[in-house]
């Protein structure tokens, strides 16, 4: 039988899980007994590293620390620099991989295949940043998946009663914020749309803590509050404090500081807002009122928070539901997705059975389009034309045609967008590629040239270009050049996990 794991790769906190001989769930608990394990790197030589608590607790202290990288997944701006060598965030999520993978293969053997999460709202380069992380290590990622669509799928799976009606996901982590819509009738799941906020989670709400106590604590001595007197995850213990009890006293450098949980939640409330309006535009996407949602179903820890389950009963008019664990579920249906993805022969009979009603539609993250000229009452304007649209079904693959300009064109500028909304205007747009296409000359203008995008099933986009007439073709797989490199240039066998 393989082995076959889903992989949570969390901002703040990752998690590992696999189906057990008997069909079910389970996460994998890691060297040190727990379920979960904090997304932090402490590098204590150039080439050796620590993750998890030990290096959580340095974070602040030490300044060889590094954590929250997956908020920047997919740039090729951020660096870091620890005993004198370079590191990506991609490389740093590459260590924090060879750590689970190190600790599931001390018990259960080689890992054959994965599937890991990411954000619903990721990027596209950061999509290939993942990959690139997990190629780093030598780890097999046949599927890269959404955080929010791992987490429906344990809730169906893992529910024991029927079920039918649209759902809501609410996911809200350590760093980001998605809600995604899905349609549930048994096992069989549809993804309607995700809706989220890239920066938005748990960290933001300590950094909120972490400003009312150095307020506070400037108020009182007239001094400045360094970082190591109170730090992050002191902050995050008294979030989680103010969670229980309606205040809490946190003792600073001698000084006693009060927070009330009322303090707390007006310094948050702005954050509450953009949560509020990310779901309200996912239900509008679909032409859902929050009357036609059965159930909210909560994943990540900050939705522990009294203010969040609030905000959600205000915008749902209903409870949230507090299904298992809220750190886990993302890791247990990536586990149970990646069982449904595998060769039916690497399963036990089991399994099998426990998989075989599954069904899973998921939709594109975004639009994709390409920039075309216009012509718009005589005068050529440049304008961004939508091929793939957001929540088209996937897999797809979409064609559209568009034609030179100008007589005896020798080339094509090829552009691959990317946004949030729909838009023709190329300045609110992203260019994730680009590059030129040559073509024959002494044509006359109007040559069809066919742009084809595919989305594949693996969460990764392609695109083509081909002029019709000359067969000439520019095909790409869609990358950033940190991620194109990476792999080769990061030897992992060189770090050790200590």
């Amino acid at each position: 039988m393989s082995n076959i794991v889903g992989i949570d790769l969390g901002t703040t906190f990752s998690a590992v899980a696999k189906l057990d001989d008997t069909g079910r769930a389970e996460i994998i608990e890691n060297a040190e007994g727990g379920n979960i394990t904090p997304s932090v790197v402490e590098f204590t030589s150039a080439k050796s590293f620590t993750v998890g608590e030990e290096a959580k607790k340095m974070m602040e202290i030490s300044e060889n620390v590094v954590h929250e990288v997956k908020r920047s997944m997919g740039s090729s701006d951020v660096k870091y620099e620890f005993f004198d060598e370079s590191h990506s965030p991609t490389s740093i999520s590459a260590l924090i991989l060879k750590k689970l993978k190190e600790d599931v293969e001390s018990r259960y053997g080689p890992i054959d295949s994965a599937v890991v999460t990411v954000p619903a709202n990721f990027t596209n380069e950061a999509r290939e940043a993942t990959a690139a992380a997990a190629e780093m290590i030598g780890l097999k990622v046949d599927f890269i998946i959404n955080e929010p669509t791992a987490a429906a799928l344990c809730y169906a799976f893992q529910s024991g009663k029927e079920l039918e009606g649209n759902i809501a996901i609410y996911d809200l982590g350590g760093g980001t914020f998605d809600c995604s819509i899905a349609k549930i009738t048994g096992k069989d799941i549809e993804i309607l749309t995700s809706e989220g906020v890239a920066e938005l989670g748990g960290r933001d709400f300590d950094n909120a803590i972490l400003e009312i106590v150095k307020r506070k604590y400037k108020e009182e001595t007239k001094k400045d509050l360094k970082a190591k007197d109170f730090t992050l995850n002191d902050a995050e213990e008294c979030k989680k404090t103010l969670s229980l009890k309606e205040k809490s006293n946190i003792r600073v450098l001698g000084e006693i500081i009060e927070i009330s949980r009322e303090e707390f939640e007006n310094s948050i409330v702005n954050l509450m807002n953009q949560a509020e309006l990310a779901v309200e535009s996912a239900l509008s996407r679909v032409d859902l009122k929050m009357s036609d949602i059965k159930d909210v179903v909560l994943v990540g820890g900050s939705t522990r928070i009294p203010l969040v389950q609030e905000s959600i009963e205000k915008v749902f008019g209903k409870k949230a539901k507090l299904f298992g664990n809220p750190d886990e579920s993302v890791a247990l249906g990536a586990a149970i997705y990646a069982a449904y993805k595998s060769d039916s022969k690497s399963l036990n009979p089991l399994q099998r059975q426990a998989i075989s009603k599954l069904s899973l539609s998921e939709v594109a993250p975004h639009f994709f389009g390409t920039l075309v000229l216009s012509d718009e009452s005589g005068v050529d304007k440049l304008k961004n034309m939508t091929i793939i649209a957001k929540d088209e079904k996937i897999p797809c693959s979409i064609t559209e045609e568009v034609y030179t300009v100008v007589d005896n064109q020798t080339e094509l500028s090829c552009k691959v967008t990317q946004s949030s909304v729909e838009e023709d205007d190329p300045e609110f747009v992203r260019i994730i590629w680009e590059g030129n296409m040559s073509l024959p000359g002494g044509r006359p203008a109007g040559r069809p040239v066919k742009v084809t995008y595919s989305y594949t099933e693996d969460g990764r986009m392609k695109a083509s270009f081909l002029d019709v007439e000359s067969g000439n073709n520019k095909d790409i797989e869609l990358h950033i050049d940190q991620t194109a490199s990476a792999a080769d240039d990061f030897d992992i066998d060189q770090f050790k996990v200590e």
